[in-house]
């Protein structure tokens, strides 16, 4: 561990006398080194502010988990059960969902010890130090630009299947990253969370109405595959759609930053996961079973027209406003740490605003240039999800317990002590890493792929 790092006693003596102890974190976190206003809180007392950001439920935090996870990374898992196999793509989406859940506990339970992160990047400092800070600090704003652009394209492939391409591809782009611009620009999350009743809401209902389409006007029905051999790169290509379909933890900390009552967090993780995987297995089953082999990425496509028509249209506000809660995650990222603990913050001054301001427009127009200039943008979003989502959704909790584990509970001795959890923590690590690499492998080798088969679109295409 960085030698520079944030270490319990340097809040406070009393904390010393735990940390050769086996207290747990509730029991830490019932002497007050948590609390909301605490000196190293994010965002303090806000009694005399104008403006507030911990106001948030833990059930409007679900929602805002629902919509900014479950989109459009759900599409693509039918076809993924096409390319292994309809049993072994059910038992990793089931798995993923609860190894997402156990990862997340573990972000959440090193939040709640650390009330001062915000962001990947405070955890990263915590960890590693500045240059770790850096690291997952860029980290997430590239690959929270990236989400969003991702997002932006799908919206501009719904609104062309809307309207049966009577318009440039670009120009539907450029209506959609207004949207976006426009649902990003408030500076808390509470006021985002009432648009995302609707975002989480629609993509639900879509994925619904999909599977009832495709029951209604079916392509191949039960034309599966119950099991499929392929080669490795294949094989694990396929997996990462349900891997990166559950990589929304980035988000968690400034989610968390902003709520009423932070140790609630679980109950919404608990919400967004059951409701995930559930629907998740559900659609991909469903969907697969009644298309067939060769269902397409994203699955909508497979439908009729008539249906593709009504599921998409029926997902456009989850696709806009999951866009926007990736744009306002990179957005007060930067803003946080340019004015934090300073009146900027929690005012309306001109400085604060117009500072927002131009990292909104900024960051949709970084979005928007990305997505439709640059041919290969889908790879390299699977690239940047491979580096950076890989240890924020997985391999990073893994850290954050065998830090908090050695600092509050008694050094390498509280490792053994525990050999459960430490091994659980290490193997969580590996995965990580084994995603890390695998996923950027075999993004890369499809990237070479299309390439050589001139599969690849030129920039801004009509």
């Amino acid at each position: 561990m960085a030698s520079n790092t944030y270490h319990p006693e340097m809040i406070s003596q009393e904390k010393i006398g735990h940390a050769g102890s086996n207290a747990s974190a509730e029991g830490d976190r019932e002497v007050g080194f948590t609390g909301v206003g605490m000196p190293n809180d994010v965002f303090g007392k806000e009694d005399d502010h104008d403006i507030k950001y911990k106001t948030l439920s833990w059930p409007f935090v679900a929602v805002l988990m629902i919509t900014e996870i479950v989109s459009n990374g759900m599409l693509s898992l039918p076809s993924s059960l096409d390319a292994v196999g309809v049993v072994p793509g059910v038992v990793v989406i089931a798995f993923l969902g609860a190894f997402a859940t156990f990862t997340a506990w573990l972000l959440v339970e090193f939040k709640l010890r650390h009330p001062q992160v915000h962001t990947m990047g405070d955890a990263g400092y915590i960890l590693f130090g500045p240059i770790g800070r850096e690291i997952l600090s860029a980290g997430t704003i590239i690959f929270a630009v990236f989400c969003a652009g991702s997002q932006i394209l799908t919206g501009q492939l719904a609104l062309t299947v809307l309207s049966d391409g009577k318009l440039c591809a670009v120009a539907f782009a450029g209506i959609f990253t207004v949207a976006v611009a426009l649902c990003s620009f408030p500076r808390t999350l509470d006021n985002i969370s009432w648009a995302c009743l609707l975002g989480g809401s629609s993509i639900i209902v879509s994925g619904i109405v999909a599977m009832v389409g495709a029951g209604a006007v079916p392509v191949d029905p039960g034309n599966i595959v119950i099991a499929r051999t392929s080669d490795f790169t294949t094989a694990f290509i396929s997996i990462t759609n349900p891997v990166f379909a559950y990589a929304g933890h980035f988000v968690f900390f400034i989610l968390i930053s902003e709520m009423k009552h932070p140790q609630d967090a679980m109950k919404a993780v608990w919400t967004l996961q059951i409701v995930s995987t559930a629907l998740y297995i559900a659609f991909a089953v469903v969907t697969y079973w009644y298309i067939g082999q060769g269902v397409a990425s994203p699955s909508f496509l497979s439908l009729s027209p008539l249906w593709s028509k009504i599921s998409f249209g029926l997902a456009i506000p989850n696709f806009f406003i999951a866009a926007s809660l990736n744009i306002h995650t990179a957005v007060k990222l930067v803003f946080v740490r340019l004015f934090r603990r300073s009146r900027h913050v929690h005012s309306h001054t001109f400085l604060g605003w117009g500072v927002w301001t131009f990292l909104v427009v900024l960051a949709n127009v970084a979005a928007f240039l990305l997505a439709v200039g640059i041919p290969i943008f889908n790879y390299l979003v699977g690239i940047a999800a491979s580096l950076f989502a890989a240890w924020y959704t997985y391999g990073l909790a893994g850290a954050f317990w065998i830090h908090d584990t050695y600092y509050f509970k008694g050094e390498y001795r509280a490792w053994l002590q525990r050999p459960t959890m430490f091994t659980l923590t290490i193997l969580t690590l590996l995965v990580g890493g084994f995603i890390c690499v695998g996923g950027t492998y075999g993004t890369i080798y499809s990237l070479r792929q299309a390439s050589e088969a001139g599969e690849l679109p030129p920039p801004f295409q009509c």
